[in-house]
């Protein structure tokens, strides 16, 4: 009986070594998460050079290419995700660049690739026929099909188009108030874009005092400032991602943002108030927005909650660019006696985790683990 009850104690040690770095680590310009750099991936070149880079082989190969635009508008500042999905399972996942560009690989092809030749031929077995679409809230997707020429003739797939939804959910990604933005402050917007983009955040922090000053309801300023602000003045973040709720309540990015902040500072009943909202606003919901919202129900004592929201951000996370969940749903599993389901999912854990602290952790649960389900399988 006592071994029951410090289980999941010692489990959870394994869970908040990357709590806070988890929540610390909220991008402060429109590039992809640090939690997906992988080998071969469009960072090792550069965010912006990978694609051009794939693009310019000419050839087909164990990649496909694509690009992103948003019917009658420009592109939002944050990457757009776009999910591969086969049979209905999101089997891939990547992040536009500032351009609306993006790269699919062979990285998590099901099956190992015993040598790079076999990239083209695993992608063709497993993708073909799969259909890439992006997800953004208050927006529908086309959608692209993945035929056997786009392997073998044709790597670029074309261009997925995004669409305003109107009645698909109460939520969007881009605030309406930048449409009755005056121009002045819209200039003074779209120059910030600029100076993120050339890595200058003071400067861009600085135009976009200026268009809040100039329109104080203007929500999708008030959010890109708050993302400049979240590393090094999480409070005056938090103020004003919360303005950007409060000028516009259908916005749903400042909800994710203020969870984020939230569960930095152990907010439990803050984090879900968050999770709650964006939910409502959105409910087919973002990995990242699930993961909080199991977070946040876990440290309530909302087993039940907390486990089908750290299901639903695994099934949307097939790369885990939030190596966080997984574990998280081991811990809970583990809470509930349900030692089998948590040896296998931190067995699972194991062919994605670097090398390092947290992976013999992990290996030390199982060890822990292993006796309660009959021992190694």
């Amino acid at each position: 009986m006592k071994t029951k009850m410090q289980l999941p104690v010692i489990l959870l040690a394994l869970l908040t070594v990357n709590v806070t770095a988890l929540a610390q680590s909220k991008t402060a310009a429109p590039v992809p998460p640090s939690t997906i750099t992988r080998p071969g991936s469009f960072q090792d070149s550069g965010f912006y050079d990978y694609w051009t880079q794939m693009s310019e082989q000419g050839r087909a190969g164990g990649f496909l290419l694509g690009k992103l635009a948003v019917e009658g508008e420009s592109l939002p500042w944050e990457p757009i995700w776009v999910s591969v999905l086969c049979k209905g399972t999101i089997f891939h996942t990547a992040l536009t660049d500032p351009k609306g560009r993006f790269v699919i690989t062979s990285d998590h092809v099901p099956g190992a690739l015993s040598v790079q030749g076999d990239a083209q031929r695993q992608m063709e077995t497993h993708y073909e026929g799969c259909t890439v679409q992006a997800s953004l809230s208050g927006f529908r997707s086309s959608v692209i099909t993945i035929t056997q020429r786009n392997f073998q003739d044709a790597p670029d797939l074309g261009t997925i188009t995004l669409a305003r939804e109107e009645g698909r959910g109460a939520g969007t990604a881009v605030s309406s108030t930048s449409d009755s933005a005056p121009a002045s402050a819209r200039k003074s917007f779209d120059k910030a874009r600029s100076e993120v983009l050339d890595q200058q955040p003071d400067r861009a922090q600085r135009e976009l005092e200026k268009a809040v000053e100039i329109y104080p309801a203007f929500a999708d300023a008030w959010y890109q400032m708050g993302i400049l602000q979240e590393t090094k003045n999480p409070q005056d973040a938090r103020k004003s991602f919360s303005k950007a709720a409060d000028a516009d309540p259908k916005f749903v990015l400042p909800y994710e943002q203020l969870a984020a902040l939230s569960a930095q500072d152990g907010k439990w009943n803050e984090v879900v108030e968050s999770t709650s909202r964006m939910l409502q606003l959105d409910p087919m919901g973002t990995t990242q927005i699930w993961y909080y919202d199991a977070l946040g129900n876990f440290q309530l004592g909302h087993a039940t909650a907390a486990k089908a929201s750290a299901f639903k951000s695994l099934a949307m996370d097939p790369q885990h660019t939030i190596p966080n969940t997984e574990q998280l749903l081991a811990v809970i599993l583990a809470q509930q006696h349900d030692y089998a389901g948590a040896l296998e999912h931190l067995r699972h854990c194991l062919t994605y985790l670097p090398n390092g602290p947290n992976t013999n952790l992990v290996k030390r649960q199982i060890a822990q683990i292993e006796p309660k389900v009959g021992g190694s399988k």
